[in-house]
């Protein structure tokens, strides 16, 4: 089994960004391997079924932040709605944690191990 984490964090207050949906999504073919959220710590933990994934290949992990920044009065619609981050999964039972600092206007992300 492949396991794709992740945690969300809001860079103007440093707290935990919660229930954000994520979902993950095979970019040629747009099939959608997952669709969740970030639990009420940023959290995010998916198991992925090595069948579901395609070695070698490019996947978009999508995090849908508007609804968050317009729960805080800090949403433009202008600038960032929703966060890709495209990576390439080398091992289909490889574990990838992805965390994401982000604002209203911009967003830090790294793969960590």
């Amino acid at each position: 089994m492949a396991k794709l984490t992740s945690h969300t964090l809001n860079g103007i207050d440093g707290s935990h960004a919660s229930f954000i949906p994520v979902l993950l999504e095979h970019v040629k073919s747009k099939k959608v391997i997952f669709d969740d959220k970030m639990d009420n710590e940023g959290r995010l933990s998916v198991e992925i079924d090595p069948s579901d994934l395609i070695s070698e290949d490019t996947y978009q992990l999508v995090f849908n932040v508007s609804d968050y920044w317009k729960e805080r009065n800090l949403f433009h619609s202008e600038m960032l709605n929703e966060i890709i981050i495209r990576f390439t999964v080398n091992d289909i039972d490889g574990t990838y944690h992805i965390p994401v600092i982000m604002s209203p206007n911009s967003y830090s992300v790294w793969k960590s191990s």
